[in-house]
C-alpha cells in the first residue's frame, strides 16, 4: 500500500481520482444489500419484510463502528498530511484494539437477545417474525468481522490509496453475488436456506473481505506485523478517537434508532409498507452512497490539508465537492420522479400495489436528493478539520422531528405519504443548514491561524 500526498497538485483532479474508487466502493456495500432484497424479492415479499426489520440492527453496528472509523481515519490523515508516520501506526493499532471490544460485545448481545429485539416491533405477521429472528441470528456471527472492514477502508483511505480497498470489497460483492442465489434457492447440490441463504452468503462475503484486508495491510508500508498490538491503550489517541468520533456515533446511533420508530409507525400499514420502506431505503441509497464518496475523499483531503494548516486549499477542495455532488443529486433527482415504477418492479415484480406505492415513495423522495447530497458532503469535510459534533447535532436536531411529523401527516389525508413527507422536510432542512455552517467555521479557524501568527 502507498498513500497519497492530497496537500499538493491540482484539487478537482486529485478528488476525483480518490473518490471514484470510493464512490464505487461505496456502492460496492449498497449492493450488498440491493442484492439480498432483489433475491428475497423473488423468494418472497414476507422475507423482504424480515429482512428489512434486522437492517435496523446492521445500521446500528454502523454508527457504533463510526466511533473508530471516523476518529482513527481522522487521526491517520492528519498525521498522514503532517508526515508523522509513527502517530499514523499509534492511530491504527489503537483503532482497532477498541473496535475489537465494540465488535464483540455488540455481536455477543445481538445473537442472546434476538427474540427479544425483533419482538420490539410488535410485527403481526409471525411468519414475518420467525424469518427475522433466524435472519438476525446468522447476520449476528457475519458481523463480527463486518466491524472490520469499514475501519480498514477508511485507514486506506486516509492516505489516499482509495484503491485497495476497492479492489477488496469488489471481490467480496462478487463473493455475496454468487452466493445468493445459490443460497436462497438452494440450486445445484445445495439445500434452499430462503432468508437464512441471505444471511450466510452476506457473512462469508464479509470474512472474505476481511481476510483479503489483512492480506492487504500485511504487505503494506504500515503492515499489520508492524503495529504494536500488545502495548497498553494510548490515553491520549484513545481520548482523541472518542472527541471526534463519538459525534458520529451518537448522530448515526439516534438516526437509525428514529428509523426503527418510523418502521414501527410503517408496521400499522402492513407488509406492503414494510416492504416498500425496505428497498425503497436501498434504492435511495444509489444517491447518498455515492454523495458519501465524495463525502469520505474530502474528508481526507481536508485532514491532510488542515494538518499541514492549509485552510485555503480545504475550502476550494470543498467548494469543488458542492459542485461535483450536486450533478449526483440531479441526476438522483431526475431518475427517482420519473423511472419509480420500472424500478420496483424489478425488486416486486408483479405485486402492483407495492409497485404503485413504492413508485409515489421515489418521486416524494426525489425532492431531497441535492440537499441529501449536501448535508453528506458538508459532513465528511467537518469530520476531515476534526469538528464532527456540528454536523452531528445539526442531523440529530432535525431528524428527532420526523417521528412527530410522521404521525401527524399520516394521520391527515396525507396517510402513508405523510411518512415519507416527514422525512423529505427534514432533509431539505439538513442541507441547507450544514453548507453556510461550515464555510463560518472555516473564516473562524482562518482568523484563529492569522493571530497565531506573529
Amino acid at each position: 500500500m502507498r498513500g497519497k500526498n492530497l496537500t499538493e497538485g491540482d484539487i478537482i483532479p486529485s478528488l476525483i481520482r480518490l473518490a471514484i474508487p470510493i464512490m464505487a466502493t461505496s456502492l460496492i456495500n449498497m449492493l450488498y444489500n440491493l442484492t439480498d432484497m432483489m433475491w428475497l424479492g423473488q423468494y418472497s415479499k414476507l422475507a423482504v419484510a424480515a429482512a428489512g426489520t434486522v437492517a435496523f440492527f446492521s445500521s446500528l453496528a454502523v454508527g457504533i463502528i463510526s466511533i473508530v472509523q471516523t476518529g482513527t481515519s481522522v487521526g491517520v490523515a492528519q498525521s498522514y498530511g503532517r508526515r508523522d508516520y509513527s502517530s499514523v501506526g499509534e492511530y491504527i493499532s489503537n483503532g482497532l484494539k477498541l473496535n475489537l471490544i465494540f465488535a464483540v460485545s455488540y455481536c455477543l448481545g445481538l445473537f442472546i437477545f434476538r427474540n427479544q429485539l425483533i419482538d420490539f416491533y410488535k410485527i403481526g405477521n409471525p411468519l414475518v417474525v420467525k424469518q427475522a429472528v433466524d435472519y438476525l441470528k446468522i447476520i449476528s456471527i457475519g458481523l463480527l468481522f463486518q466491524f472490520f472492514n469499514p475501519v480498514f477502508s477508511s485507514i486506506f483511505n486516509a492516505m489516499g490509496n482509495s484503491i485497495s480497498p476497492f479492489r477488496v470489497n469488489a471481490l467480496g460483492l462478487v463473493t455475496n453475488i454468487i452466493l445468493d442465489p445459490i443460497l436462497i434457492f438452494g440450486l445445484g447440490p445445495f439445500p434452499e436456506l430462503g432468508i437464512k441463504g441471505a444471511a450466510i452468503a452476506t457473512s462469508l462475503a464479509q470474512i472474505v473481505v476481511f481476510i483479503l484486508f489483512i492480506y492487504e495491510f500485511k504487505k503494506s508500508d504500515i503492515g499489520i506485523g508492524k503495529l504494536n498490538f500488545k502495548e497498553k491503550f494510548d490515553r491520549i489517541i484513545i481520548k482523541t478517537t472518542f472527541i471526534i468520533g463519538l459525534p458520529r456515533f451518537l448522530e448515526a446511533t439516534l438516526r437509525t434508532l428514529i428509523a426503527m420508530g418510523m418502521h414501527k409507525i410503517l408496521a400499522i400499514w402492513g407488509e406492503n409498507a414494510l416492504a416498500v420502506s425496505s428497498i425503497g431505503i436501498q434504492i435511495e441509497s444509489l444517491s447518498w452512497m455515492t454523495a458519501l464518496g465524495f463525502s469520505t475523499a474530502l474528508s481526507s483531503f481536508a485532514g491532510q490539508n488542515y494538518g499541514v494548516g492549509n485552510i485555503e486549499r480545504v475550502r476550494e477542495g470543498y467548494k469543488a465537492g458542492l459542485k461535483i455532488v450536486t450533478v449526483i443529486g440531479l441526476l438522483a433527482t431526475l431518475i427517482f420522479a420519473f423511472l419509480g415504477e420500472p424500478i420496483f418492479s424489478i425488486f416486486i415484480p408483479g405485486d402492483t400495489e407495492a409497485i404503485a406505492m413504492g413508485a409515489n415513495y421515489l418521486r416524494i423522495l426525489a425532492y431531497i436528493q441535492i440537499f441529501m447530497c449536501y448535508e453528506i458532503v458538508t459532513m465528511g469535510a467537518f469530520n476531515g478539520i476534526g469538528k464532527s459534533a456540528i454536523p452531528a447535532v445539526i442531523s440529530v436536531g432535525f431528524n428527532l422531528t420526523r417521528i412527530p411529523i410522521a404521525l401527524i401527516l399520516s394521520n391527515t389525508a396525507m396517510g402513508l405519504d405523510g411518512i415519507w413527507w416527514s422525512m423529505t422536510s427534514t432533509g431539505i432542512c439538513k442541507g441547507i443548514t450544514t453548507v453556510p455552517l461550515f464555510l463560518k467555521t472555516l473564516n473562524k479557524l482562518e482568523e484563529k491561524q492569522k493571530k497565531s501568527i506573529p
